[in-house]
C-alpha cells in the first residue's frame, strides 16, 4: 500500500532521527541555544547557498514561488485573525496563534522530507529551500515586528534579527547561479559539507527542542492552531497553485512544503518575548506529532493531484 510505504521510507527515518535528538538531549543535556544558531547562522545558509547554486534555477520559477509563498502567508494570517476574533482571543494570544500558523518547520522537517519524498531531485530541493529562505526572512521580521507592539521596550532586541546570513546566502547564490558563474573548487568543497551535513543535525536538534516542550490541560487553541497548520494550510496552497501554472514536480513540493508542522522558531520567539510562551510550545509539540499522519497523506494525494 502506497501510503504506507511512504509513511515507512519518509516520515518513520524522519522520526526516528527526532527521537535520537530527544535522547541523547535527555542524556546529555545540549546547550540548545548553541545547537539553533549553529542551525541558523551555518547549516541554513550553506545550504542555501550551495543548493541555489547548483540548481539549474528559472527565474520564472523563482518568482513563482515567492507569490505562492505570499499569497499563502497573507490567506493563512487572515484566517488566523478570523478564528481570534472568533473565540476572543487576547491580542497576546492572537499573535501567538498567528505565528503557530505562519511559521513553519521548513528547516529541520520540511528539508528533510523534500529530500526524502523527491529522492534529491534538484527542482524540488530548489522550492523547498526558496520556501525555507523566505520563511527565515518573515519570522525574523514580521515575527519580530508583531511582538515589539506588544514589548516597544523590546525593539533593540530585533536589530540582530534583521543581519539574518540567509539573506546573503540566498543572494550570492541566486547571482551566481544567473550569472553561470563558477565557485572555485576550495569554496564549494566546505559549502557542500556544510549543506549535507544539516539533515542529520537539524532533525538532533529538532528532537532536543521538542522533549523540552509539554502538554497543558487546556488545549482547545492548540488543536485549532494544529487544524489551521496541518490541514487549511495545504488545502489554502492547493487552491493557490491551480492559478500559478507549474510543472508536477514543483506543484508537489510546494504542497508538501505547506504541510509541514509549527516551527520551533514561534515558540523561541515566544519565550525571547515573554508572550503566551506555553501555547507556543505546546503548538510546536502537537503539531509535529500530528504531522506524522498528516504529511504522510498530503505527500500521497499531491501524487494523485499533481501528475
Amino acid at each position: 500500500m502506497e501510503i504506507f510505504n511512504i509513511f515507512l521510507n519518509i516520515i518513520v527515518p524522519i522520526l526516528i532521527l527526532i527521537g535520537i535528538g530527544a535522547f541523547l538531549h535527555l542524556k546529555f543535556h545540549f546547550d540548545l541555544n548553541t545547537l539553533a544558531k549553529i542551525n541558523i547562522y551555518y547549516l541554513v545558509p550553506g545550504l542555501i547557498f550551495i543548493r541555489l547554486y547548483e540548481t539549474d534555477l528559472a527565474w520564472e520559477m523563482f518568482f513563482k514561488v515567492l507569490v505562492f509563498f505570499i499569497f499563502l502567508s497573507l490567506l493563512l494570517y487572515f484566517v488566523s485573525k478570523i478564528i481570534s476574533k472568533l473565540f476572543n482571543f487576547s491580542k497576546g494570544l492572537q499573535t501567538a496563534f498567528s505565528h503557530s500558523t505562519l511559521f513553519y518547520n521548513s528547516g529541520n522537517y520540511g528539508i528533510s522530507v523534500n529530500d526524502l519524498a523527491f529522492r534529491q531531485d534538484p527542482i524540488a530541493m530548489a522550492v523547498q529551500v526558496l520556501v525555507l529562505t523566505f520563511q527565515n526572512l518573515l519570522v525574523y521580521s514580521y515575527g519580530i515586528i508583531s511582538l515589539q507592539r506588544l514589548d516597544k521596550s523590546k525593539i533593540k532586541a530585533a536589530v540582530p534579527y534583521f543581519k539574518m546570513p540567509v539573506l546573503y546566502a540566498m543572494f550570492f547564490g541566486l547571482m551566481l547561479n544567473a550569472f553561470d558563474l563558477t565557485l572555485p573548487q576550495f569554496l564549494y568543497t566546505p559549502g557542500s559539507y556544510i549543506a549535507d551535513a544539516l539533515i542529520a543535525l537539524a532533525l538532533l536538534t529538532l528532537g532536543a527542542q521538542v522533549v523540552q516542550l509539554n502538554f497543558s490541560k487546556n488545549m482547545f487553541t492548540v488543536y485549532l492552531s494544529v487544524g489551521v497548520r496541518l490541514i487549511i494550510s495545504p488545502l489554502l496552497a492547493f487552491f493557490i497553485i491551480q492559478f500559478l501554472n507549474v510543472d508536477a514536480i514543483t506543484a508537489q513540493a510546494m504542497l508538501i512544503a505547506s504541510a509541514v508542522p509549527s516551527s520551533v522558531n514561534s515558540a523561541i520567539i515566544a519565550q525571547e518575548y515573554e508572550n503566551e510562551t506555553a501555547f507556543a510550545a505546546q503548538a510546536v509539540l502537537a503539531s509535529t506529532i500530528f504531522s506524522a499522519l498528516s504529511v504522510t497523506i498530503v505527500i500521497f494525494l499531491s501524487r494523485i493531484l499533481f501528475v
